[in-house]
Parts: C-alpha cells; structure tokens; sequence
C-alpha cells in the first residue's frame, strides 16, 4: 500500500476497495464472506472518523472525499456533506469491533485459519491510509490505530487464535515526530485512544453482565403509572416465549410482528419503555444485542437526493441487534410535499425491516391522532406495525410521585411546606392542561429550576451544613413572578 506523497479520492478509493477485495477473497465461508462484504465499508468509515479526530486538526474538503471513497463494489456509495463530516468526527462514541469480527474468530477456531489476525492488519493498512490524508501520520493517529489492534487482538488471544506473524505497528510508519518535552507528549497509550481521551471500550470478555429478565420486569414495575401499558409488554412477551416453546416441540408458529406504535403525548415514558423492552427481547433471546438507537426526522432525512437513503441505512446498520426508536414518526410522512425525501426514508426504513426481520426491532412513536394518520397513510407501514401501545397523560398524584422520585434519587428532601405546595401545583397542571402539556418534563422543568434557586439560597449561607444543602423549600418551588408555568 503507498502512504507516501498526495493521493488523490479515486487512488484512495482504488487502495481501499482493491485491499478490501483482496482480503475478501480468502474467505472461504460463504456466509461469513456475505456479512463482511456487508459490513466493511461501515466498520471502516467509524474506524476513519476515529483516526481524523485524534489528530485535534480541522476537517477539509480533502477529508470529505476521502471519505466518500470508502466503499467497495456493490455497497452504496457515501455523499456525506462537509459539515455532516464535521459532525460525525466531534460525535465520534468510540471505537467498537466489527460485527462480522466475532464470526472470524469463530471460523477461524473451527478451521485453524488465521482470517481474524490477519483482519487487524488489514485494518492498521487501512486506518493508516486515512490518517495520511493531510500527507502525515502523527504520533496521535498512529495511537490510535495501534489501540484499535490491541483491543482486536485482545480478543483473538482470549480465543487462544494465534497469528502467523507479528502485527503490523501503526508507529512505524508515522511521518511526524513532535518534539516530547516529557510523558505528556508521548503518543497516547492504547487504553485511552477511543474518543476524546477516554479509556477505550470494553472487549466481548470484559463487560459487565446483561441485567436479568426479572431484573427487567422489576424495572418495569417501578415505573409511575403505565399500567396498560406494563400490561401490554407482559402480554407480548408471553407471546413470544410461548412461541419459542412452540418452535422448539416443531408446532406451527404462526406470522407475527413485533415492530410497535407508542402513541401518546410528550413526557409519558415511551422512550424509557422502548430501551428497556430493547433489554428485554434481548434477556429472551429475539434480539442478538438489546441496545437502543433513538432518532427523529433529521437522524434519517437528508438534504439532498439520494443521501436519505444511505443516512438511513447507516442508521438501520447500527440498530441491528436491537431497536430503532423513531420519535415523531410522523414527520417523515409529509402529505402536503410529493417530493419530500422523508417517503425515501420510509421506503430504506420499511426494506431495512424486512431484510433484517431476525434481529431488529422498529418502534415508531408520536401523537396518537398524527400517528394514526401516518400508519394508514402507507400500505407497508400498515402492514408491518400492528400492535399500538397506549401511553396516557400522567395524573396529579402521579405526576407529584414523579417528582418525588427525582428528588430522592439525587438526594433532596421536601419540607411540609414544600410537599403540600407541590402536590397542590401537580394536581392543577394536571386539571389545566393543554396541548402543550408536557407529562414528566414538566416535572423535571419544576425539578430542575427548584434545584437552582436552592443552590441561589445556599450559596448565601454562611456554613451551609448537609441538611441545608439537602432541603427544598417553599420558596425554591415557589415562582413570585407568577410563571411556575412556563416551559410547560
């Protein structure tokens, strides 16, 4: 591979897609071939915002193309715009191994091959080709690329695979050596590389375990209210392990689909369900991982033709496993504009369904009476979402209970005073509420404002002690300006 002098997007494409192919080809596994074909181009372009973002330099127009160079035939070609770029550096979570990497290993023990090491050098070659964008490869990126191996390579050891040679070390071939004026300056270390200096993510081996499902269930039940809606979820899962059962003594199971409608108003804990019903599937075996992806309109619409579905696609790769929240659904279905790209979302949206229907989970929520109208204004929508959930408005006392539970879990306590009030104004916002209700964030507003004018009150005390910096009081929920209700 040529690191050295100014390479242009079509040579860094024809680098990138000719050492991707060419590894591509010592996979015998068919099925493991398919997965990676699949997943590379998304792997390596998380790997590229994680080497750029090291180096602490300013994205160029030259990092754009770069960029849009990643991918391999067949796969869809970016169009990422200068400031989404800019974006997805900053944002950048960490680094992750790839999904197709567990799969490596697991052929590799059965054949005695050495697919998975000889990945990670792959992936050194390939990061390193993006670190010398701007024609340099610093102490930084070559820290990070290192790291990234590492924690590849960590795995392959736990798996007792041994490699056939020594790794590739992304620090030979750094072609900028800052002065070191001590250890400060020394290329940071393979623990703390992954994004924004923190400690690199955990490995497979070293994460904390799954909560239980009656874990799961014993959170469920603590939430305030939700009753239907706790009945529902119980319901579904007893529908599926009654079909796993079913499956496993070979009866018929028939068709059913678990993508849901939460329909409510704001505030009444649809996105708190949804994570934990992603848990949940994942506790009984429907989801391979559990996690949550949450995004409105904007996480899957772009500007411009023929980006909205690649935006949406990339946003579909990273639920798989688990569940994909869309917030406001309802906004991607703009009737009065035939040209709108957010159709172009839903129609990647409703392909990524039922190409990935083993291992993913749609949960579309928003207005009950705008939901409505969405779901039926689509045939394959309306086919594929089928079970509504119900989330009601919290009452009064429910909302009072809410508030309560904020206060203890960050350690403050009510006066008389203060409780009495508080209960008095639950109830009222309750009885006089609008379409601007807004369930639980309004609580947490009251909560919130009541904790800043204590910390105003406090900090005027001469020797404030504990109780005093545990106590609200009448006048910390009390507004004098006769605006308790605004934000609400």
């Amino acid at each position: 591979m040529n690191l050295k002098g100014s390479l242009s997007a079509a040579e860094v494409h024809k680098q990138y897609s000719d050492g991707v192919t060419a590894f591509r080809r010592q996979i015998t596994d068919a099925t493991l071939r398919i997965k990676f074909t699949q997943e590379v181009d998304i792997f390596f372009r998380a790997c590229t915002l994680g080497v750029w973002g090291r180096d602490g330099a300013s994205i160029t127009p030259r990092h754009v193309e770069y960029y849009n160079a990643i991918y391999t035939k067949g796969n869809p070609v970016p169009a990422i715009l200068f400031w989404e770029l800019s974006t997805a550096v900053s944002e950048y979570p960490g680094f992750q191994p790839p999904p197709f990497f567990a799969r490596m290993r697991a052929s590799d023990k059965v054949s005695g091959t050495h697919l998975a090491r000889r990945f990670i050098d792959l992936m050194t070659l390939m990061q390193l080709l993006f670190a010398a964008v701007d024609d340099v490869v610093s102490e930084e990126e070559a820290g990070f690329v290192n790291a990234c191996a590492d924690s590849l390579s960590a795995l392959c050891d736990r798996d007792g695979l041994k490699g056939g040679k020594a790794p590739l070390d992304a620090k030979d071939f750094i072609s900028k050596r800052p002065e070191a004026d001590g250890p400060g300056d020394e290329a940071a270390p393979a623990a703390a590389v992954a994004g924004g200096g923190e400690a690199a993510p955990q490995t497979e081996a070293e994460q904390a375990p799954a909560p239980s499902l009656e874990e799961l269930m014993a959170e469920l039940d603590g939430l305030c209210g939700l009753d239907k809606v706790k009945a529902d979820v119980k319901s579904l899962i007893n529908l599926v392990k009654v079909r796993k059962l079913r499956q496993e003594h070979e009866l018929p199971i028939p068709p059913m689909s678990l993508h849901l409608v939460f329909l409510g108003n704001p505030g009444t804990g649809k996105t708190t369900v949804a994570r934990l019903l992603a848990k949940i599937y994942h506790a009984i075996g429907v989801l391979s991982k559990g996690q949550l992806v949450e995004v409105d309109r904007s996480g899957l619409v772009a500007g411009f033709v023929g980006q909205t579905a690649i935006k949406t696609g990339e946003v579909i790769q990273k639920a798989l496993g688990g569940v994909l929240f869309i917030d406001e659904a309802y906004a991607l279905a703009n009737q009065d504009a035939p040209n709108d790209f957010g159709k172009e979302a839903i129609e990647t949206l409703l392909k990524g369904m039922e190409d990935h229907r083993a291992d993913l989970i749609v949960i579309v929520a928003g207005y009950t009476e705008l939901m409505g109208t969405f779901i039926h204004a689509n045939p394959g929508l309306e086919s594929r979402f089928n079970k509504y959930f119900y989330f009601e408005d919290y009452n009064g006392g429910q909302l009072m209970a809410i508030f309560q539970s904020m206060c203890a879990k960050n350690g403050y306590t009510l006066s008389d005073e203060a409780e009495e009030y508080a209960g008095t104004y639950f109830r009222e916002l309750y009885e006089e509420r609008d379409e601007n209700f807004g369930n639980a964030r309004d609580v947490r507003n009251v909560f919130e404002r009541a904790v800043s004018r204590q910390s105003d009150r406090v900090a005027a005390l001469e020797a404030p002690g504990k109780e005093d910096l545990m106590s609200l009081t009448l006048a910390d929920l009390r507004e004098d300006d006769g605006a308790q209700t605004e934000g609400t």
